[in-house]
């Protein structure tokens, strides 16, 4: 019996962006408490990479894929631009505490495309995907 071969985990530009924009408004919203919260969300982010090397589809589908409204059928074509751009066909979505990861990968990478709170509308993504 082999065992499976663990995939790479990656983070692109606008995952590091979009965490940083994270940790700024942990900042504003309480500086006493932000260090804490944002070692927190660290650490979720380290498990979910050792998660997802094991078992990239562990993620749920990405559910703003499907969206109606103008503003979700933006945010969907980015996250498929952003996937297209880094080769990786599958679009998902790891919800950590109070954050959910989007990701893209196919069995044998996974790639951390952005992060947003679980009450924010939409995710940081850039308009012009790299490539």
């Amino acid at each position: 019996m082999s065992l499976p071969v663990n995939a790479r985990v990656r983070a692109v530009p606008n995952f590091l962006a979009s965490l940083q924009a994270v940790r700024s408004f942990m900042e504003e919203q309480d500086a006493a408490s932000a260090s804490m919260r944002f070692r927190k969300l660290q650490a979720e982010v380290v498990k979910a990479r050792a998660l997802l090397s094991f078992a990239p589809a562990s993620g749920r589908p990405a559910r703003f894929l499907d969206a109606r409204s103008g503003w979700g059928q933006f945010q969907a074509e980015q996250a498929r631009k952003l996937a297209q751009a880094v080769g990786q066909p599958g679009l998902r979505e790891l919800v950590l505490a109070r954050h959910v990861v989007l990701y893209a990968h196919s069995e044998r990478e996974v790639v951390f495309l952005s992060i947003r709170h679980e009450r924010q509308l939409g995710y940081e993504l850039p308009e012009h995907p790299p490539g």
